[in-house]
């Protein structure tokens, strides 16, 4: 083979590997996709707190909108536990973009969402804001929560 055909097979090897990681990129990136709208729909029905805290990692920290940091699996998982005590409390949320890295270890999502709250007089209050979740691939291959952050406004 001379230096030219060398060349071309190269570049048409190259450019195939390329066209299976971006393959495998959009595939991962449906999958966190479908993973995030699993989530919001264990959190939308509020009722089962193991389930809704598993898909954050051990080391994973949240950003409450007006509250403070929360740090760590047992101090969220006490913080969902406390919201989803109060009577009405409800969180939804819709992802709309998603991206992943090429190795697919590391995502982000992005979306709008709703809380729901009693306000001072005691009825329903929903409050629309935006959210962005940064996510991890654990070593069992579940995409895990590491950086949750939302807040309130339009």
């Amino acid at each position: 083979m001379n230096l030219a055909g060398a060349a071309t097979a190269a570049l048409g090897i190259s450019f195939l590997g390329g066209c299976a990681t971006m393959a495998r990129t959009v595939g991962e990136t449906e999958a966190l996709m479908q993973r995030d709208r699993e989530w919001s729909s264990a959190a939308a029905e509020g009722r089962d707190l193991e389930r809704i805290v598993a898909y954050w990692s051990d080391d994973a920290t949240i950003y409450p909108s007006g509250s403070p940091v929360v740090r760590g699996k047992t101090s969220i998982r006490e913080y969902v536990r406390q919201s989803l005590a109060v009577p009405g409390c409800q969180i939804r949320w819709r992802p709309e973009q998603a991206a992943v890295s090429n190795d697919a270890t590391l995502g982000y999502t992005t979306g709008e969402n709703t809380v729901t709250i009693p306000g001072p007089d005691g009825k329903l209050t929903h409050i629309s804001g935006r959210y962005t979740t940064s996510w991890r691939r654990e070593n069992g291959g579940d995409w895990r929560c590491v950086v949750d952050i939302w807040n309130s406004g339009p």
